[in-house]
Formats: structure tokens, C-alpha cells, sequence
């Protein structure tokens, strides 16, 4: 609740928020409802292949999800679909349908409504404060994980967009018989 109320700010319309709380009432029926259901749904496969199905599904998941620029690989279905599938395998492997039903409820709020929200609330001040946290808590942890994951920041966010930018003058385009088809008018 304390997320939609963050996501609405100060435009809460009583019409809305009354169709926005069936909604969410009837989500959480159904989903326990279904907890038991889905709590035995993988019983008949093995504990590894549910851990490794469930790693290449996520996987999947971030392949798949929209970082905000448009990519042909970008599709907001596949990669939902993928984390809740991801989240369902998890959930077959809890000791009961209660803990399975939160752990949906769960992946739904962070999987589906989650994106939302972080966009809402994106800012540069928030990003850095959040490395800052994180760099601390990983320096209580270990020095070497702390730097481990400073380089892979600056790898990622620094060296590969600028060796991306400054190998732009070598790219060679070769045309070939694999490329579309063009076609041309030509007068009569």
C-alpha cells in the first residue's frame, strides 16, 4: 500500500484507488487460492533441475526486461513471464502453501509492480546513495568483494561505453547477398 500511495503522490482519485484495491484484493484471493496448487505443482521433478531451471528463467528475465531504451530483445511479457515462472519454481520448493503464496505475492509486487515505482522514483542522488550503501555494507564484508565490485562498476559503466564510442571509427559495414533486398524504380 505504502508503494501505490508513493506511486499516486498527490493525484489519489477515490474512483481509482477503490478499482486498483479490487484488483489487488482479487490478485491476493486467488493467489491464495491457487498457493496449494502451485506449492505442489513441480513435486515429480528434482530439487537441481528446479535450481537450475529457475536460475536460466531469471536469467531469461533480465535479458528480456526493458532498461528504459528500446532493443530488439526488449519484451516486457517474456521477461515478466520468466521471473514469475522463476518465482513459481522457487515456491514449489517451500515447506508450506503459506510460504509459497507470499513468496508469489511477493514476486508479483517486485516483478510487476516494482519497475513502475523505481521508474517514478529514479534520481541520480538516490542511484549514488545506493552504491554508497552498498559499497559500505560489502566493506564490512570483505575488501576484496568491495573492489570486485567497484571494477566491475567502472568496467561496465565507464570503460566498455567509451571503448564502444571510440571503436565506432573501425566499424566496417559489408554488404553481401545476406542483407534485404533493395529495391529500385527505374524510369521509364
Amino acid at each position: 500500500m505504502l508503494g501505490y500511495f508513493v506511486y499516486a503522490g498527490r493525484n489519489i482519485q477515490l474512483a481509482k484507488f477503490i478499482e486498483d484495491s479490487k484488483t489487488a484484493v482479487a490478485v491476493l484471493v486467488f493467489g491464495f487460492i491457487f498457493s496449494p496448487l502451485l506449492h505442489t505443482l513441480t513435486n515429480s521433478i528434482s530439487t537441481d533441475t528446479i535450481f537450475s531451471m529457475t536460475f536460466f528463467v531469471l536469467v531469461l528475465h533480465l535479458v528480456f526486461f526493458d532498461y528504459g531504451i528500446s532493443a530488439a530483445l526488449v519484451s516486457k511479457a517474456i521477461s515478466l513471464n520468466a521471473a514469475i515462472f522463476g518465482a513459481i519454481c522457487l515456491a514449489s520448493r517451500l515447506s508450506s502453501s503459506l510460504h509459497a503464496f507470499v513468496l508469489l505475492e511477493l514476486a508479483a509486487v517486485l516483478f510487476a509492480l516494482g519497475p513502475f515505482l523505481v521508474s517514478k522514483l529514479y534520481s541520480i542522488q538516490l542511484l549514488v546513495l545506493s552504491i554508497a550503501v552498498c559499497c559500505y555494507f560489502l566493506h564490512s564484508i570483505s575488501h576484496i568483494i568491495l573492489y570486485s565490485y567497484l571494477s566491475l562498476l567502472l568496467f561496465v559503466n565507464v570503460f566498455c561505453p567509451w571503448l564502444f564510442v571510440r571503436m565506432q571509427k573501425y566499424k566496417n559495414n559489408i554488404n553481401g547477398p545476406w542483407d534485404e533486398a533493395i529495391v529500385t524504380e527505374e524510369g521509364s
